[in-house]
């Protein structure tokens, strides 16, 4: 049918019929087809009808913008000029909207003036928002030019009222219909990341405020057209939401395989609309900000004095910046020869509570620059330091995860991507139930001793639903080559995977198995292996429970999995932990020792890689052995180590740890004990591994000198530190919650010493603050052993009171609530 040809009502519904039904265009063609035929019998209704005045017939919303699905509304709006009377322009109306209803379509339709609409569209935000895409079908096209110009025009210049009202819509509709990448029936155009989401983008960028993220964008909007046009045709019915007895006939229609196909095509353009509009409101949100702010400056000094304010580059880690409320890569940063920034820049991110910024995430996406595998140190924690951020890891990951980048680090993660669950208990798709589950873990790191598997369990529990068969025993295999590959060494990595087999082991055996069988508690015992992995599995059975949903989890259900794992803690003999014993003295620290103790004064190196010592024992190691504990360590430590030996007194450990913090040194771990090498009196030996939160080293010899001036009080650390903090505080900044730090007195430390052990949230001056309150406490520290994993410090220090004794009971109980209040405060 050409566009000079004009059908009559039965005319243009036989073609309607045969363009929805035959053989032909579907999709974008379909719709664009649909409306151009409807556009030419509108049009012939027009002609045929009375002319009173100048009048023009306009296509508002869905319609205006040519995207007719089978069973949409039509959207039309009867303009005139106002010079006929009330009854003519009724006759030529009724001469219009008749054959519309006539033929069973729904019509939305208005008769107005130019007065009128803009009236109209004031007072009416969802109908101004409509005429924004108004588009000439007939009459008088001056007319509809004239509505367009004045419409957006009225609409660019109520830009900073209107924009907040239309983003306040969307979050109304968001808490109504849910998100869209995460409902088992999805409403296509009312939820969160759906097609009114995609309308308001372009409404944004109408305003000239701001634009949205084009890349996808439009291939989303598309997609979800797409899938409404085969929910019409498959129901017979003008509906959005996608109902679960729909979803297979859709499925088929579109030619996919089947109903998780269809959800999975939802989920991946709901992200993309759902990421588009975080970014343009944040923008819009930055942009407002900043017009508001210029004009208070140009009322305070004037128009000529007010300039606009330089801006502020806070950094956050190396080749990462703070700039505007966004993180931001550091101009000297170079993406294409750091494989470890995508990570780096993340977890500053969301440890920060800030958004990645779109340009910084494009760049990151783009590099070239790719992690060896296994991953090296710092990228491993810099990922846990990721997941351990709580809630704020979230949207961080959905950037990631938009650019395409969380697929190049860990290739298996596109099995769960957008993975639906039919289960009704789960209220996430997989991949975004296991970031939750890393999220709620990060609120039980203080429960164990191994925070960084427990982080790493919870991301990869349940990475074994992509692949067929019990996802339990898929994953194991999964998790051990993803564990390997992450950087993990050969024991963690085990440890792991029996976290992943046996994630569901708790809650099956404390729901469904009598307690009081000693059998049933053996086979958890012997399931588990050892106390450390109970605790991880405890942990992570609550973690993923909590991120399940609110029927996965109740206090009924923890009081039988705690009375489990109690029974299970029991059966193990040693009833706590297993420490490491402390690694052999190397070389570089004898002699550093006994350089110490000859002058009576600090001695210090800073060495580049790890000195490895030999075997306990002496003697030569046999290679395949060597191997082996080289493999089970996992690839080279972040950092370099710095040995500091000098003569035992007061104040070492708050003093080195705060000249630490002064130099932005960030301690990965540490080792402090006692020697004497030259028999001449005790040296305290500190080996430490250390790295630089951004920029380079400081010199040897001016820690040195910061130590000895610590040491006889002429650096005041703690005042230091403090103006430096207040110096980067940022009011606008809002820092994750962190779980509360956790002080104990483990019950089986030492014979020779008090056992306290610290679980934290890291954060720079931490150790030094520890080191204070154990000074302020008058006790000794015989030994401490510091580690870092992520952003959790898991700490023990052996301590005793005056008499070079163990504290007694009551007393090291005081120190440890102490000790908790000062490092809450």
């Amino acid at each position: 049918m050409t566009a000079e040809t004009t059908p009559t009502s039965g005319g243009y519904a036989a073609a309607r019929l045969r363009l929805l039904t035959a053989d032909g265009p579907t999709g974008r063609p379909r719709r664009a087809e649909l409306a151009r035929l409807t556009d030419t019998w509108l049009a012939g209704l027009l002609a045929e009808g009375p002319r009173p005045g100048r009048v023009a017939l306009v296509a508002v919303g869905g319609y205006g913008r040519g995207e007719l699905s089978p069973r949409s509304d039509l959207d039309l709006l009867l303009l005139h000029d106002g010079t006929a009377s009330r009854q003519e322009i009724a006759a030529l109306a009724d001469h219009l909207w008749y054959p519309v209803w006539d033929l069973g379509i729904a019509l939305d339709h208005s008769v107005r003036t130019l007065p009128e609409a803009h009236e109209t569209a004031a007072a009416d935000h969802k109908v101004h928002l409509g005429l924004l895409d108004a588009r000439h079908i007939a009459g008088d096209g001056a007319l509809t030019a004239e509505l367009r110009t004045a419409l957006l025009a009225q609409w660019r210049a109520q830009a900073p009222a209107r924009l907040p009202e239309l983003h306040e819509m969307g979050r109304e509709r968001a808490r109504r219909f849910g998100e869209l990448p995460f409902l088992l029936e999805p409403d296509l155009k009312e939820a969160r990341g759906g097609l009114r989401d995609a309308t308001a983008l372009r409404a944004v960028a109408a305003s000239w405020v701001a634009d949205a993220p084009r890349e996808g964008l439009e291939a989303a909007r598309s997609t979800l057209l797409d899938i409404r046009d085969a929910l019409h045709l498959a129901t017979g019915r003008a509906t959005d939401r996608l109902a679960l007895e729909d979803q297979d006939q859709v499925a088929k229609a579109l030619g996919l395989l089947d109903a998780d196909a269809l959800l999975r095509r939802v989920y991946e353009a709901g992200r993309t609309i759902g990421y588009a509009s975080d970014v343009t409101w944040r923008e819009v949100g930055r942009v407002l900000r900043a017009r508001s702010a210029r004009r208070r400056l140009r009322t305070l000094l004037g128009s000529r004095t007010a300039r606009r304010p330089e801006e502020e580059r806070t950094p956050l880690a190396e080749g990462v910046v703070e700039q505007e409320g966004e993180v931001v890569l550091a101009r000297a940063a170079r993406p294409d020869r750091d494989p470890v920034l995508p990570l780096r820049a993340a977890a500053a991110a969301a440890q920060a509570g800030l958004p990645l910024a779109l340009p910084a995430v494009h760049a990151l996406a783009a590099a070239d620059a790719r992690l060896p595998v296994p991953w090296p140190a710092e990228a491993r924690e810099q990922f846990l330091t990721l997941l351990g951020a709580g809630p704020d890891t979230v949207p961080v990951w959905e950037a990631l995860e938009a650019a395409g980048i969380v697929t190049k680090l860990l290739p298996d993660w596109e099995r769960v991507r957008c993975r639906p669950q039919r289960n009704p208990v789960h209220r996430w798709t997989v991949d975004r139930h296991l970031v939750e589950t890393a999220v709620r873990a990060s609120a039980l790191t203080r429960r164990v001793s191994r925070p960084d598997l427990l982080l790493a369990a919870a991301l990869l529990h349940d990475i074994g639903k992509g692949w067929p068969g019990d996802h339990s025993v898929a994953g194991e295999t999964i998790a051990r080559d993803m564990a390997a590959r992450i950087g993990f060494g050969q024991s963690d990595t085990e440890t792991l995977a029996t976290l992943v087999r046996h994630h569901l082991l708790l809650p099956e055996t404390a729901t469904r198995r009598d307690l009081d069988d000693p059998a049933t508690v053996a086979h958890v015992a012997k399931t588990v292996g050892d106390p450390v992995t109970l605790e991880l599995l405890h942990a992570l059975t609550e973690a993923d429970a909590l991120a399940t949903g609110p029927a996965a989890w109740s206090g009924w259900r923890a009081s039988l999995i705690a009375d489990l794992v109690a029974r299970v803690a029991a059966t193990f003999e040693d009833g706590g932990t297993a420490r490491a014993v402390p690694p052999v003295p190397t070389v570089a620290a004898e002699r550093l020792a006994v350089e110490a103790s000859r002058t009576g004064s600090p001695v210090l190196a800073l060495l580049p890689r790890p000195e490895r010592g030999p075997a306990a024992g002496g003697g030569a190691e046999d290679p395949a052995t060597q191997d082996e504990r080289d493999a089970d360590a996992g690839p080279e430590p972040v950092g370099v180590e710095l040995i500091v030996a000098l003569p035992d007194q007061p104040g070492v450990l708050p003093a080195m740890a705060g000249v630490l913090a002064l130099h932005r040194l960030t301690v990965r771990s540490a080792e402090l004990r006692s020697t004497d090498p030259a028999g001449q009196g005790p040296v305290l030996l500190l080996d430490w591994r250390v790295a630089a939160e951004y920029g380079s080293l400081p010199q040897a010899e001016r820690l040195r000198a910061d130590l000895v001036r610590a040491l006889d009080g002429s650096l005041d650390i703690a005042g230091r530190l403090a103006e430096r903090e207040a110096a980067y505080r940022r009011p606008r900044r809002r820092l994750p919650q962190a779980p509360p730090p956790r002080v104990t007195v483990a019950p089986l430390g030492s014979r020779l010493a008090t056992v306290i052990e610290v679980r934290a949230q890291d954060a720079p001056g931490l150790l030094h603050r520890i080191g204070q309150a154990l000074e302020t406490a008058g006790v000794s520290v015989r030994s401490a052993h510091v580690s870092t994993l992520g952003a959790n410090a898991v700490d023990a220090f052996y301590v005793t009171g005056p008499d070079g004794a163990p504290l007694p009971p009551d007393d090291a109980a005081r120190l440890a609530a102490g000790m908790e209040r000062a490092l809450a405060a």
